[in-house]
C-alpha cells in the first residue's frame, strides 16, 4: 500500500477547535457505531520490483482494494466545539494476486484492525447541523498471509505487525434530537502493512450517535437552587407573575432562563418558570394567548427566524400539555432580532464574543401576552 494524497485540507478543518463560540451547554458522554467502505492503495509497481528481485517477471497483477469496514466509538464532549473520542476499528481485508514468468502464482492479503484516540473539533452551522474534523492516534494490527505455486513459492506464509500511527478525518453531523444524531465521514488511516511498507487506507462511513447530556439535578423542595456557572449568562425570569386578569397581560421570560444557548428544548429551570406561570392561569378563560420568540443581532436572519419560532412553539407545547389550554387558543411566532431591548451602541462589537453574547442577553427573550377574563 502507498499513500499519494495530501492531508492538508483535512487538517485545516481542525482549526475549529480554537473557535470563540465554545460554550458549556453541550457537555456529556456519547457513543455510537459507523459502517462503510474502506479503500486501500496497493502499489503494484513495488510488487513487480519485488518479484524481479527474486528473478521473476510479473505477468499480471489483480488487486482487491475495497472492503466493508466499521468503527465502534465513544467519547466525551467538553463543549460545543471540542471532544475526545476513542474506539475500535476494523478496516477489512485487502488482497493482491500475481501470475509470473517462469510460471507461478503469488497471492497475499492483509487484514487491518485496531484502536484509536482522536481530538474532535466541531463547528455548528445551525441548531441541528454541524461540520467536524479530527486528528488522532491509532494502534493497529496488520496481519498478512501469502501463498504461492510453481516458481512463486513463499517460504513464510504469514506475518503480523502492531504499530502506532496517525489518522485524520472530516465529516458532517445532523442532530435529530438532543440525544440522537447521524454522521457521514471520510477518514484516512496511516498503516504499516507488516512487511516494511507504509500506506493509506481511506474509510467513507455513515454512523449513528447517541448522547448522554450532563444535566444538573433539580433542587430538592425547599432548597435553594444552585447559582449557574460564571461563564454562562445568569438565568433569570424578567417577570414571573402576571397582573390580575382581565386586562391584557404581557409576561417576558429571558430566553436564557428557558433554554440552553442556541437550543430550543425547555430545560429543567425553564420548566419550573413556566409551571409557575401556568399555575397563575388556572381558572381563567382565555380569548387568545400570543407567544413570541425574540433573538439578538448576532445570528443571521434565517437562523434567528428558525430558532425563535422553535422556542415559541416549545413554550406553546408546554402550556398546552401542562396548563390544559387548547392549542387553537395559542398563537406562536418568532422574530429575527429586529425588536431589541438593548439600546443602539449599548453593546459593542459585531462578532460573537462571550462579552457580546452576555451584553445582548436581554434581547433573547420570549414574550407571552394573555387576553382573557376570570
Amino acid at each position: 500500500m502507498a499513500g499519494r494524497h495530501s492531508w492538508k485540507p483535512v487538517l485545516a478543518a481542525l482549526a475549529v477547535i480554537a473557535s470563540p463560540y465554545a460554550a458549556a451547554d453541550d457537555k456529556g458522554w456519547y457513543g455510537g457505531i459507523s459502517m462503510g467502505r474502506s479503500n486501500a492503495t496497493i502499489d503494484d509497481a513495488k510488487i513487480s520490483n519485488g518479484l524481479a528481485g527474486g528473478g521473476l517477471v510479473a505477468n499480471a497483477i489483480a488487486d482487491d482494494e475495497h472492503d466493508a469496514a466499521y468503527v465502534v466509538f465513544g467519547g466525551y464532549q467538553f463543549n460545543r466545539n471540542f471532544a475526545l473520542e476513542g474506539g475500535y476499528f476494523d478496516l477489512g481485508k485487502f488482497s493482491t494476486a500475481a501470475t509470473t514468468l517462469p510460471p507461478g502464482t503469488l497471492s497475499g492479503d492483509i487484514r487491518l484492525e485496531g484502536w484509536n484516540l482522536d481530538a474532535v473539533g466541531t463547528m455548528p452551522i445551525t441548531d441541528t447541523f454541524s461540520v467536524f474534523g479530527r486528528l488522532g492516534w491509532t494502534y493497529a494490527q496488520a496481519r498478512d498471509s501469502y501463498s504461492g505455486t510453481g516458481f512463486g513459492y513463499v517460504p513464510n506464509t504469514s506475518t503480523s505487525k502492531r504499530d502506532s500511527n496517525v489518522k485524520v478525518g472530516l465529516g458532517l453531523q445532523y442532530a435529530f434530537t438532543d440525544s440522537l444524531g447521524m454522521r457521514v465521514e471520510a477518514e484516512r488511516y496511516r498503516i504499516n502493512d507488516g512487511v516494511g511498507n507504509k500506506g493509506d487506507v481511506d474509510l467513507f462511513s455513515f454512523g449513528l450517535v447517541y448522547r448522554l447530556r450532563d444535566r444538573a439535578p433539580a433542587p430538592a423542595q425547599g432548597a435553594a437552587a444552585p447559582e449557574p456557572a460564571a461563564a454562562a449568562p445568569k438565568a433569570q425570569v424578567l417577570a414571573m407573575t402576571p397582573p390580575p386578569l382581565p386586562a391584557p397581560t404581557k409576561v417576558t421570560f429571558s430566553a436564557d432562563s428557558l433554554f440552553d444557548f442556541g437550543k430550543a428544548t425547555v430545560k429543567p429551570e425553564g420548566q419550573q418558570a413556566l409551571a409557575q406561570f401556568a399555575a397563575e392561569l388556572k381558572g381563567a378563560k382565555f380569548d387568545l394567548i400570543t407567544v413570541m420568540g425574540h433573538g439578538d443581532r448576532i445570528a443571521t436572519h434565517a437562523y434567528n427566524m428558525e430558532l425563535t419560532m422553535r422556542r415559541a412553539e416549545a413554550v406553546k407545547t408546554y402550556l398546552v400539555a401542562n396548563a390544559g389550554i387548547p392549542a387553537v387558543k395559542i398563537a406562536a411566532g418568532g422574530t429575527d432580532g429586529s425588536d431589541p431591548v438593548t439600546k443602539p451602541g449599548e453593546c459593542k462589537g459585531g462578532k460573537a464574543s462571550r462579552d457580546l453574547i452576555a451584553c445582548l442577553q436581554p434581547d433573547r427573550r420570549v414574550d407571552v401576552e394573555v387576553s382573557g377574563t376570570r
